[in-house]
């Protein structure tokens, strides 16, 4: 017969677990009440709905921070290890997300910070069990890590270019055409390479326009020289994946096999390397 679990012990199951259908509820309902409280200040930033409807706002704004501050408590409460849930990412999330109303009192305004609220959704993740997808988001962070030297090295690259070009610029056209500084002018390749082009500073005589085009068509490898980079490490961990597969095939020469696979799908011989009873080594 298992024990009788306490009042204490059965909150933390419900707050901090995830696989019940009562600890499910309880972040479904933190979900919901998350996004209608990031709702509810977004639209009082609205001057007319504001002006309309302020005052029920500020009261279900009031609602939902003690709602919160509630639930932060308990989990305090009921947390095995406390400095470390209040220190941990989502312990700093839940502080902050009911901290802005109580600054509000002394400091009008910063209610409008509520929607840091909405990096409590997060915990969603939990709910949805998202963990299988640990492995792809390895495959892609490994990716990145690989070529993180080379993107550094562009950096540096785009980085010396709008220097150059932005001095060059502020030559060029000067004071007279918007470039007061060498740092407008850097402001302004920047704007340019990245091909956002705002318009709030643009060249007007010949050579200035002359470089804005140069500039132009340089920005076309600030997006396609990182993107390839990546896409050339991730094709390179699957074709290394593909060898280390076709490596532990002894049989059929099939290379189609999973990276945990214990027997050939085509003539079920063990393959060499996996765990399989052939090879020793425990399941």
């Amino acid at each position: 017969m298992t024990p009788r679990r306490t009042f204490k012990e059965t909150l933390a199951h419900i707050i901090f677990d995830y696989n019940t259908v009562p600890a499910k509820l309880f972040d479904l309902f933190l979900i919901g009440a998350i996004v209608l409280s990031v709702i509810i200040v977004m639209l009082d930033s609205v001057p007319g709905i504001h002006s309309a409807y302020g005052g029920v706002f500020y009261g279900m704004e009031w609602f939902f921070t003690i709602i919160f501050t509630i639930e932060y408590g308990l989990r305090i409460y009921v947390a095995s290890n406390k400095p470390r849930y209040m220190t941990s990412f989502f312990g700093i999330i839940d502080l902050l997300s009911i901290l802005p109303t109580y600054f509000s009192l002394f400091f009008p305004g910063t209610q409008y910070l509520l929607v840091i609220r909405f990096f409590r959704v997060l915990r969603i993740f939990r709910l949805l069990k998202l963990v299988k997808f640990v492995k792809e988001g390895e495959y892609v962070r490994n990716a990145l890590l690989a070529s993180s030297r080379k993107i550094l090295f562009f950096l540096f690259f785009v980085l010396v270019t709008v220097s150059i070009i932005g001095s060059l610029m502020y030559l060029i056209e000067g004071e007279a055409h918007g470039f007061y500084s060498i740092f407008e002018g850097v402001y302004w390749a920047i704007v340019t390479i990245t091909t956002v082009g705002y318009g709030d500073i643009t060249p007007q005589t010949i050579l200035g326009r002359a470089l804005a085009a140069f500039l132009m068509i340089i920005g076309y490898s600030v997006i396609a020289v990182p993107t390839g980079i990546v896409s050339a490490e991730m094709a390179s961990m699957n074709e290394q994946l593909h060898r280390e597969i076709a490596k532990i095939d002894t049989c059929c020469r099939v290379i189609e096999h999973d990276h945990d696979a214990k027997f050939c799908k085509k003539c079920g011989e063990p393959l060499k390397g996996s765990a399989g009873p052939s090879s020793g080594k425990e399941q």
